[in-house]
Order: C-alpha cells, then sequence, then structure tokens
C-alpha cells in the first residue's frame, strides 16, 4: 500500500514537471520565408524575410547565403533581427531555375540551427548594369519604411539562461516532490 501511494505521487510529480518543462525543452524552428518554400517567381526578390517561432540571433557574419544554378551567388546585404524576423537585402544574379537560401541562427535557448529554402526563378535575373561613368553619379538609395527594423533588445544570448539551470531546477523539484512524498506516506502510517 505504501509503495502504491509513493508510486502515484511519483507519478504525479513527474507529469507535473513534464508538463512545466515541455515549453523550456522545444525548439524554435523556421516558420515561415518570403520567397516561400517551392515557391516560382517571375521577377527576383530585392530583400528576404525568415520568419521563426521564437526569437533568433545571427550566429555568425554571414547568417544567410542564395545560390543557384551556373554557380550564381546572389549579394546578401546586412541581414537584421527583430524577434523572432531576420531581415535581408539582395541583389540577384543568375539564371533561371533553382535557388536555395541557407540561413544560419541561433535560437533563444542557445543552440545554433541552420536550414535552407528552395524556390525557383522562372526569367533569368537582370544582368548588373556596367559601372556609371564618372560624368554620372550614382542615384541615391531610395529611403524605404521597409527597412529591417533593428534587432530587438534581450535576445542576446548573453541574457538567456543556459539549459544546466532548467536541468538542475528538474532534478532539485523531482527530489522536493520525493521528499514530500516519503512524508506524506510515513505520516500515514
Amino acid at each position: 500500500m505504501r509503495f502504491k501511494r509513493f508510486g502515484a505521487s511519483l507519478l504525479v510529480t513527474g507529469l507535473v514537471l513534464l508538463g512545466a518543462a515541455s515549453p523550456a525543452l522545444a525548439h524554435s524552428e523556421l516558420k515561415s520565408s518570403d520567397p516561400a518554400r517551392g515557391a516560382s517567381l517571375a521577377t527576383p526578390p530585392t530583400q528576404i524575410k525568415l520568419t521563426f517561432s521564437g526569437p533568433v540571433t545571427l550566429a555568425d557574419d554571414n547568417p544567410i547565403q542564395i545560390t543557384g544554378p551556373e554557380n550564381a551567388s546572389w549579394t546578401v546585404g546586412r541581414a537584421e533581427v527583430a524577434g523572432s524576423v531576420v531581415t535581408a537585402p539582395v541583389k540577384a544574379v543568375g539564371p533561371a531555375g533553382e535557388y536555395t537560401l541557407r540561413y544560419k541562427v541561433t535560437f533563444e535557448d542557445t543552440h545554433a540551427a541552420s536550414g535552407s529554402v528552395k524556390f525557383n526563378l522562372s526569367a533569368p535575373a537582370p544582368a548588373a548594369s556596367p559601372s556609371p561613368s564618372s560624368s554620372q553619379a550614382p542615384a541615391p538609395a531610395p529611403a524605404s519604411s521597409a527597412d529591417p527594423a533593428p534587432q530587438a533588445a534581450g535576445t542576446t544570448p548573453e541574457n538567456l539562461v543556459p539549459a544546466w539551470v532548467w536541468i538542475v531546477l528538474a532534478i532539485a523539484a523531482v527530489a522536493a516532490g520525493v521528499v514530500v512524498a516519503l512524508r506524506f506516506t510515513r505520516r500515514k502510517n
């Protein structure tokens, strides 16, 4: 009889801990992208957008690359992070065909991840225009309200709780549950 109560108490404690820890153990993932996975585009995008299920930071200095047929490699500008959204301006070059967008990010739980999104370009990207002659000044880049937002505060890895802290807390909670269960069963007898 003692062991049944103890086992039931331990089971309930374990289920409560599992339910409470599930959100902390869940890994974030890519929710959507622009261009979308498998999209067929008539014209190349001027900006890419990756939306994740949780806050991210950029994994390195070159977190986004786009490559395609005939060794085409797009120029990707400085990527910006706003919470769970990563945006970067791009300049497309290359023929029609399948392109692969590769990304590297670090999620809020400090695990690094990489992935890819494949999409198709149905027409070749316009060839780069020749450099302007000395009599022509380059046109200034137009200001756009669609500029990406600066990186959100509080999403840097230094501000995150390491995974080992969650493990220690879970072990302490299980130990506390066992102590309570033992005291409860001792009082009954």
